[in-house]
């Protein structure tokens, strides 16, 4: 029996993007045990991956480097005698609880000067792994074998419907209409973000047609989702932001029939709730960080100056988003 520490990864759509390798590693090693390190955000997410048997919290927000706390939880870590650990973050501080820890095959990118710290280093090749997803897995696989992976596991989180039944009570929600789920935000962006005044006016034009519109983000989307909700006429369009938690957010969104959404964390926890996705990429790629999904249905202009992977368009002009017209992803709606 293998036992895996896994150290995740800092951002929502990378935790869900990260279950290909834990489904991987289950595949490889069936009575597996697989134990993941990552902020503590992150366990509402991990409870609906049953591939992962504990989530242990970090102890350290993002960025904090905390060489006595890393140690203490490497220290603490040792009894749990794991066989492997594999570090998919490539910084020097990701990789020194597995190291306190003395876990005897320490895997893990070639970064940030962690000789010694892992002992099992690969090369990454981003010719060879060009999306996020192919790299996580191939961290699971022996180092000689072939890349990029001849097969990559879909992430599909478990819904708990119990859960589901008492939301679309306590927020008044009906499924009478068949329900689009919108996600209007990005942890990245502005330049990930489809203007807002077009969501509106898709949502307006769902509405019209039979349709209503839910929409999903945290609290930082509270802001463009009262704007968005401002303008739309009717009570079909329900504005969710803020107002439910992690888990609540992915048993809410196994109930819409689509998802449109920016490139953001909740649009690869739509794609792995089994929803048909229609995804806007602006900044980013479709190529690098795809939703992981055959339901899925991608809008991107692919000018030349994309992908940029800015945080803001160093060219003031955001064509990459502005020029994706409400018809463009009307007509995706349509032959989803």
């Amino acid at each position: 029996m293998q036992k895996i520490l896994v150290v995740g990864p800092a951002w929502v759509g990378d935790m869900v993007m990260a279950q290909s390798l834990y489904m991987s590693l289950r595949e490889r090693h069936a009575d597996a045990l697989i134990d993941v390190l990552a902020p503590a955000w992150s366990g509402p997410i991990l409870k609906r991956m049953p591939e992962v048997r504990r989530h242990i919290e970090s102890p350290l927000g993002h960025g904090e480097f905390g060489l006595g706390a890393r140690y203490r939880l490497g220290r603490e870590l040792r009894d749990e005698r794991y066989d492997q650990a594999v570090i998919i973050p490539r910084s020097f501080k990701a990789a020194l609880p597995p190291f306190f820890a003395r876990i005897p095959r320490r895997t893990g990118y070639k970064g940030e000067m962690r000789y010694g710290l892992i002992n099992d280093m690969r090369p990454l090749d981003k010719s060879v792994l060009t999306q996020t997803v192919q790299r996580y897995v191939a961290l699971g696989l022996e180092r000689n074998a072939a890349l990029p992976p001849a097969s990559i596991p879909q992430p599909r989180l478990e819904v708990d419907e119990q859960n589901q039944r008492r939301l679309l009570d306590a927020l008044g929600l009906s499924l009478n209409r068949p329900v689009v789920g919108f996600m209007p935000g990005a942890e990245y962006c502005p330049a990930k973000c489809w203007p807002q005044e077009n969501f509106a006016h898709l949502a307006q034009r769902l509405i019209e047609q039979g349709k209503q519109v839910w929409l999903f983000g945290s609290e930082k989307d509270r802001p463009v989702c009262e704007d968005i909700a401002a303008v739309v006429d009717g009570a079909e369009l329900v504005n969710l932001a803020g107002k439910t938690r992690l888990e609540d957010a992915i048993d809410l969104i196994a109930l819409v029939e689509t998802a449109v959404t920016n490139d953001s964390g909740l649009m690869h926890i739509a794609a792995a709730t089994g929803r048909t996705v229609v995804a806007i990429y602006g900044s980013s790629s479709p190529e690098y960080t795809p939703p992981l999904t055959d339901k899925a249905e991608v809008v991107y202009l692919g000018l030349d100056c994309s992908p940029c992977f800015e945080r803001e368009c160093p060219l003031g002009h955001y064509r990459c988003l502005r020029e994706i017209t409400v018809d463009r992803v009307l007509d995706q709606l349509k032959g989803e």
